[in-house]
């Protein structure tokens, strides 16, 4: 292709609205243009990145026995209420284009397509002879991103390859779970990239085991902790770790001590002279669930260390049949404003006790003559213990009364402890690993591309997706489902390699291979020997961009950079003496080349790239 012909439009400046290095490049160097907040337009050079990005997906996701297809990305409410997540994803997570058709039908645009292949293989799959199968697409997709941002990172449309796997037994989707491992692996190293795969919270869709692929970057969303030996990594939202030690406390006697100013636990240790590990602190939320009950939750938790919201939400979700409902909708820190519409009197905040009367919640009003009282709010607070609090003795907590905590307290005596026990501290870098406690977990920062989940049953139950097996029985269809995203992918590939000058492709997804510079267009030997390896480099099968345009030589260097093509050939002053020169990008090492030589040499780097 030649330059002078393609839309190609470079911008000098980092545009206002990118945050990141890889967002700012894309949009600089005329990869992407913004049409609406979260929504890009992907243009030639992106195109040709995405395409090739897919074509890798494509060829393992093959190479693992799956079998492309193309499912609607139009989808009917139904299907959706069908799974029970029709509210999660329209009001809980938001994250669902919904619409009403002229005939009033609701349909909601394809964030995820489980509803829709599981639909098909309730229709088409009989018997256990037909199993297994894997499904995939490569599909826009869509989410309506609160605040959309980073680019193609976080966008409300972006491009997306997913599969669903099918199989009789737990067995069987174990192997397609690793069959699937194997193919994400494969792409990345194809795609040049250093990555992790870390276990990983199952979130909105469900199912038991379920690991990301992170692109390691500094600029990623998502905290990867991780042991030196191999052998654990996981996010954040999920990572499992043996807290400190928790030393003992200094106090003996149960007494209420004046602590004015101490609503922080660093303040309360500092004032007391107690480590924070001696600390009950008690965290208050509201659960909202889909059935409109709203919950306020009080967890006890060791004064040194943090609620983990998604694990909390995760439990939450576990009770939700206790409120006549089927999921979470939403899970917050109540702020004033919210207080006041549940709250009978001010809460001691800060010096909440484990106690808190359930008459801090407002009772219902009375109903009118006839009619039953609705009060979406539960009367008393659900209490939950962290496993980290259960085995203090003589520990520091709340007083129920501002400026007042109580130390030496004990549960069974001064304090019930909650019959519900859970886990939901949050992992941190320096915690020591459970499979092997003198490993400590190291801290990482990655770009979730990939998502592989073991589904179970949670769909084909919910959707009536049976087969029947050898023993006539009917039985239900055992799922996976395996995304990886295509967009995000290119995106993060950018984040992950670039320097100052502009985007640094490895040679396997970059737009072109090389391109070839004319310094002076006015100077007739240069555009000849240009046009010549031109020609010579595309027919051999290396993809070649020729810079004709009628620029400054520095334009076009700075524009080469830019873009990042992996080798830029130049036929400037050393066509003199038969050669051109030719600059890898990645380490700007330049060395000059005969032109006889020139294909056969690119073609061998480029071998060696592979």
């Amino acid at each position: 292709m030649r330059l002078s012909q393609m839309l190609f439009v470079t911008l000098r400046e980092d545009p206002v609205e990118a945050e990141i290095p890889s967002h700012k490049l894309l949009l600089r160097a005329g990869y992407i243009r913004r049409i609406a907040g979260g929504v890009y337009a992907y243009l030639p050079l992106m195109w040709r990145v995405l395409q090739k990005v897919s074509q890798i997906v494509r060829e393992e996701m093959n190479a693992a026995g799956a079998q492309e297809c193309l499912l609607p990305q139009l989808q009917p409410a139904e299907l959706w209420r069908e799974s029970g997540r029709w509210d999660t994803y329209t009001k809980a997570e938001g994250i669902m284009f919904s619409l009403v058709d002229r005939q009033q039908r609701e349909m909601g645009l394809g964030p995820t397509h489980e509803e829709v292949i599981t639909t098909i293989a309730r229709d088409m799959i009989r018997s256990y002879r037909q199993l297994p199968q894997n499904l995939y697409q490569i599909q826009t997709k869509f989410r309506d991103e609160i605040r959309p941002r980073f680019g193609l990172m976080r966008g409300r449309e972006f491009i997306m390859k997913d599969a669903y796997s099918f199989d009789a037994d737990e067995a069987g989707l174990k192997r397609q779970y690793e069959k699937m491992h194997t193919a994400y692996c494969n792409i990345l190293n194809r795609c040049g990239l250093a990555f992790r795969a870390v276990d990983a919270d199952s979130g909105a869709i469900g199912g038991a085991g379920s690991q990301e692929f992170m692109v390691l970057a500094e600029a990623g969303e998502d905290e990867v902790l991780y042991t030196e030996d191999g052998q654990y990594s996981a996010n954040v939202e999920k990572a499992v770790s043996l807290p400190s030690d928790a030393e003992p406390s200094p106090f003996t006697a149960y007494e209420k001590l004046e602590t004015p100013g101490t609503e922080t636990i660093a303040k309360l240790s500092q004032l007391l002279k107690c480590s924070p590990t001696a600390i009950v602190k008690n965290v208050l939320y509201q659960a909202v669930f889909d059935s409109g009950r709203v919950v306020l939750v009080l967890i006890s938790i060791r004064g040194d260390q943090d609620v983990n919201e998604v694990k909390l939400q995760n439990e939450l979700v576990k009770l939700a049949d206790q409120y006549s409902s089927k999921t979470l909708l939403s899970l917050t820190v109540p702020d004033a404003e919210t207080q006041s519409k549940w709250a009978a009197k001010p809460l001691p905040l800060g010096y909440i006790a484990p106690n808190l009367e359930d008459s801090y919640i407002k009772p219902p009003k009375p109903a009118p003559a006839g009619q039953v009282a609705a009060n979406p709010v539960a009367s008393k607070f659900l209490r939950l213990v962290d496993k980290t609090a259960v085995d203090l003795a003589h520990f520091v907590t709340g007083s129920n009364e501002a400026s007042y905590h109580v130390v030496g307290a004990n549960w069974g005596k001064e304090f019930e402890l909650p019959k519900l026990v859970v886990d939901v501290r949050k992992a941190t870098a320096g915690d020591r690993a459970l499979h092997d406690p003198t490993q400590t977990l190291k801290t990482a920062r990655g770009i979730e591309i990939g998502h592989i989940f073991q589904l179970g049953t949670k769909y084909s139950e919910a959707l009536g997706a049976t087969y029947t097996n050898e023993q006539g029985e009917e039985k239900p269809l055992i799922m996976g489902c395996y995304g990886v995203g295509v967009s995000r992918l290119a995106q993060a590939a950018v984040e992950q390699s670039y320097d100052k000058d502009g985007i640094v492709w490895t040679t396997a997804i970059a737009p072109y291979q090389a391109i070839v510079v004319i310094p002076d267009i006015a100077k007739a030997e240069q555009v000849q020997a240009a046009e010549k390896l031109y020609d010579e480099l595309n027919q051999a099968g290396i993809e070649t961009l020729l810079d004709d345009r009628n620029e400054r030589a520095g334009v076009k260097f700075k524009d080469a950079d830019l873009i990042g093509i992996p080798y830029r050939l130049v036929t400037g002053r050393s066509l003199q003496q038969g050669k051109v020169e030719v600059v890898k990008r990645a380490s700007k090492e330049s060395q000059e080349v005969a032109l006889e030589d020139v294909v056969t040499t690119l073609q061998q780097w480029l071998l060696e790239q592979h």
